[in-house]
């Protein structure tokens, strides 16, 4: 099989990553912050050491500021329901993840109100535009980093710049940027970042992280056991612990931190340069293709995600087609975004994605090709 769709999940993975993981379910793996003895404190450091791992990653000065949970989504809801209150008003674009903007619909019955700014027919959005859509109302701006549809990258630390003169929070959805861009919370002006452990971090599923600048006060999503001040019946609000109510996934969390460690190693930028160059491969080539549809910006504008069509056949059964006769897993349809496919101008039919990531080679990018055209051309 040949695996391009890093855009859902990363694979394959560190093959430390396991053996650590394995590590801790045999010999180790106490409930980490509810017990005394030896197994559980081993376990509680281990996930410590993860903590900072992943903080490094990003430049947090302070890992007890990232929170784990079990996914973007998770990440994102517990940023919105914390921090949003009645009256709010949110701006957010039209190229977001449903993880973003059914939270916002959600959040319209507590009298929160959002705008969401449009991009153009490549998912771009400037900062101007997001500015502009800002009221004396709006406490967030909440927005991707990069576009799991055509792999847009934003302009993050603009939009930074200005929602920090303006005194305004601004929240980054980091699923297709962490691990592939390089990304500083300070440096950027991001004040919440979600993001997963199981994309561009390599990590494994189930394991995502939200970082909680020192300024925004949040009330937490979930309400039981922390393993701090158990006699009062009120959530704590201390950070992490009174964010990461019940059992953690620990070995998960442990497998999250040595693959962090790994890119850290190899280093986001040059990881970002890897998969830039495979997506220019592919698609400068298709695009010579008479009946194939190319979406989104140039390679140097987005990650490493390429967005496209070939005409008369539905997405669908393109994806399946790879999938079956050439052993090519990739994705199609509307990717949880609706709202970017119809900006793209793909909302009546979706589209194919395929997605790299740091294994991909140059060699797999190739055979993408010679499928698509085979399969475009009817040779297939």
């Amino acid at each position: 099989m040949i695996y391009l769709d890093n855009g859902a999940t990363s694979f394959p993975k560190p093959k430390g990553m396991t053996q650590v993981m394995e590590d801790c379910m045999l010999h180790y793996c106490g409930n980490p912050g509810r017990s005394g003895h030896a197994m559980s404190m081993k376990t509680g450091e281990k996930v410590y050491q993860a903590r900072k791992q992943v903080a490094k990653l990003f430049h947090i000065e302070d890992p007890g500021r990232l929170l784990f949970t079990k996914n973007t989504t998770e990440s994102l809801n517990l940023a919105l329901f914390g921090f949003l209150r009645d009256g709010d008003h949110v701006v957010t674009t039209s190229m977001e993840h449903n993880s973003v903007l059914r939270p916002l619909k959600a959040l319209e019955e507590r009298g929160v109100r959002h705008t969401i700014v449009c991009g153009n027919r490549e998912g771009c959005i400037t900062a101007e535009a997001i500015e502009k859509a800002m009221t004396d109302k709006t406490r967030l701006v909440v927005m991707t980093g990069a576009s799991n549809v055509t792999g847009t990258m934003m302009p993050i630390a603009e939009v930074g710049r200005i929602t920090k003169e303006q005194g305004i929070p601004l929240l980054l959805d980091g699923a297709q940027c962490a691990g592939s861009m390089p990304l500083d919370v300070k440096a950027m002006g991001i004040s919440m970042l979600a993001f997963p452990g199981h994309k561009g971090l390599l990590g494994p599923l189930g394991t995502g992280c939200l970082y909680v600048a020192p300024e925004i006060e949040l009330q937490p999503l979930l309400f039981g056991g922390t393993g701090t001040e158990s006699r009062s019946r009120l959530q704590p609000a201390d950070l992490p612990e009174g964010f990461e109510a019940g059992t953690i996934n620990a070995p998960g969390i442990i497998g999250l931190g040595y693959s962090a460690q790994v890119v850290q190693q190899v280093g986001v930028a040059a990881i970002s340069y890897h998969e830039r160059q495979l997506i220019r491969q592919f698609d400068e080539a298709i695009k010579n293709i008479n009946c194939v549809d190319l979406y989104g910006p140039q390679p140097e504008d987005k990650v490493g995600i390429s967005l496209f069509n070939i005409r008369k056949i539905e997405c669908e059964e393109v994806a399946d087609r790879l999938n079956r006769e050439f052993g090519i897993a990739v994705r199609s349809g509307y990717h949880c975004a609706g709202l970017a496919h119809r900006t793209i101008g793909t909302w009546d039919t979706g589209a194919v994605r395929l997605s790299v990531g740091p294994f991909t080679t140059g060699k797999d990018i190739k055979r993408a090709i010679d499928a698509v055209w085979k399969i475009s051309c009817g040779k297939a």
